[in-house]
């Protein structure tokens, strides 16, 4: 890869009553598997090792709530019996101070375009590095 390459940022979603944050943390790794969208697929096969992605709670609490990284890139996904799907691996990096409730992400003018809001179903996004970084400020959050 070439190190001239700019970094990419994004988010991925999870039902916390299935795999939450905490659960993350504790286990210090994860294989994003399981994603049966194409789009969503497409951005998992876009992401680079050590590309900061936001860890997004969905369902009833909708806010992001951490900060984690590409480990490994885009990889048949093992959980996938039929379909051409990718998973990748995750590492939590760091929570985020204060989460960030969807509510205070539709409600911020520097947020209006972020595919969050435009997407609601995605479950793998991009988001620019302004975007990425104007959610760290609103969690309080530095890396």
């Amino acid at each position: 890869m070439n190190a001239c390459m700019p970094k990419k940022y994004w988010l991925v979603k999870q039902e916390p009553e299935s795999y939450s944050w905490a659960d993350f943390v504790k286990e210090g790794n994860a294989a994003w598997t399981g994603i049966r969208n194409f789009q969503a697929r497409n951005n998992l096969r876009a992401m680079k090792k050590r590309d900061p992605v936001l860890f997004y709670h969905s369902g009833e609490s909708k806010q992001v709530v951490g900060v984690a990284r590409v480990d490994k890139t885009a990889y048949p996904d093992p959980t996938a019996t039929e379909g051409d799907w990718s998973g990748v691996d995750l590492v939590p990096m760091k929570a985020f101070n204060k989460p960030v409730a969807l509510a205070v992400i539709k409600a911020d003018q520097a947020l209006k375009e972020i595919l969050l809001i435009r997407n609601s179903r995605l479950s793998v996004m991009p988001l620019t590095e302004a975007q990425f970084n104007r959610i760290l400020a609103l969690g309080g959050t530095k890396l």
